[in-house]
């Protein structure tokens, strides 16, 4: 998932605690995973292990920061948690 000029918008999940989230955008998802498990500093350091949930492709920066902007809002997480939380399941 890199090196396409793409950008990326990544739901992360606490392994520490399931119910914590976090959302960024990247144009290397493998890359921000491993820094948010063990870089130095910054918001996420507190509730590692992180474990991807989703990753969604866009074509330009302005549309993935727009959408990751989104997901940020109320209405954003609601959407995350109905569609991608822990308590998800294939219908069948």
């Amino acid at each position: 998932m890199r090196g396409t000029g793409k950008r990326f918008v990544y739901i992360l999940r606490s392994g520490e605690n399931p119910e914590h989230y976090y959302v960024g955008t990247t144009g290397d998802v493998e890359s921000r995973l491993d820094w948010h498990n063990h870089g130095p500093c910054g918001h996420t350091t507190r509730h590692r292990p992180w474990s991807t949930v989703v990753v969604i492709e866009l074509p330009t920066e302005r549309q993935a920061v727009r959408f990751e902007k989104d997901l940020k809002s109320a209405s954003g997480r609601a959407f995350a948690r109905r569609h991608f939380g822990p308590d998800q399941r294939p219908d069948g």
